[in-house]
């Protein structure tokens, strides 16, 4: 245990900066919480051991306060905690003794888990507003499966304005490739989306590309057009497309039937008579 200066409190004048001090602090630690490192790859740093104190723990999370104060209270003088990560707890304990943690985009899923796993709901209400105020086109589909995780309503409806809003955007992110099915055929079905229906159909020809190479599938027309299935593709308006765009893009990315391709052809020609 590292040697402390017994007069301590005496530079510090506020029971705050006392409880700050106290984070992450050996003195009068009577528990440490073992959690994942986040370093899977090296077994040796694979758990990490960070010092509490049961009383601060206690009353700020009812989790905790029965963990140590209930009918079966925990008497070992650590707690694992196998499903959560070191720097989401972290943030979790520096909120619990300053009342303020260090939120960040790399951190804050992390730490709404923590935070909701422990019943600490200011914590998770700073983590749901920070979430709000940092939402764009580029993670927008990461935080809406969190959002819908956790039963966020007005964080999901928040998400969905977003996906309206700057569709072309939305679309265009790293994070449109991996989304689930059910998901894309939430999204075309929308009438609410902001961009041309080429580019949409763009989108989605991109994502089913990807999902035939993550099944081992060969990137044709036809595993293209059965990973996406009927409801996606009939939900595309093919018709408000220009003849030059659905002849260089959708025809040649081979996801319709000769029958459709013909079918629209007439259509355009007949568009273009009248």
């Amino acid at each position: 245990m590292a040697v402390f200066d017994e007069n301590w409190q005496k530079t510090l004048a506020s029971i705050t900066k006392r409880g700050i001090f106290m984070f992450n602090n050996d003195l009068l630690s009577d528990v440490s919480l073992i959690v994942r490192s986040g370093d899977e790859d090296d077994p040796k740093k694979s758990k990490m051991a960070i010092p509490a104190h049961k009383m601060v723990l206690s009353i700020c999370s009812p989790v905790f306060f029965a963990m140590f104060c209930g009918k079966m209270a925990e008497k070992s003088d650590s707690v694992d905690l196998p499903d959560c990560e070191y720097e989401g707890v972290m943030e979790m304990l520096r909120y619990m003794y300053g009342e303020k943690a260090e939120l960040n985009e790399s951190n804050v899923m992390q730490v709404l888990y923590v935070a909701k796993k422990y019943m600490v709901k200011s914590l998770a209400d700073e983590c749901l507003a920070f979430l709000e105020d940092n939402l764009n086109a580029g993670n927008v589909f990461c935080i809406l499966s969190n959002a819908r995780q956790y039963d966020e309503t007005d964080l999901v409806a928040h998400c969905w304005e977003v996906i309206d809003r700057h569709t072309y955007g939305v679309v265009q992110s790293t994070g449109f490739a991996i989304i689930e099915r059910c998901l894309l055929e939430e999204i075309v079905t929308r009438d609410s989306l902001t961009i041309g229906e080429i580019e949409l159909f763009k989108a989605v020809d991109l994502w089913a590309a990807e999902e035939c190479k993550r099944k081992g599938l060969s990137v044709s027309g036809i595993e293209k057009r059965r990973v996406l299935g009927e409801n996606i593709v009939h939900a595309i308006r093919f018709p408000t497309m220009e003849e030059k765009e659905f002849a260089s893009v959708v025809i040649t990315s081979e996801i319709l039937t000769s029958a459709e391709v013909v079918g629209l052809m007439k259509y355009f020609n007949s568009a273009t008579l009248t």
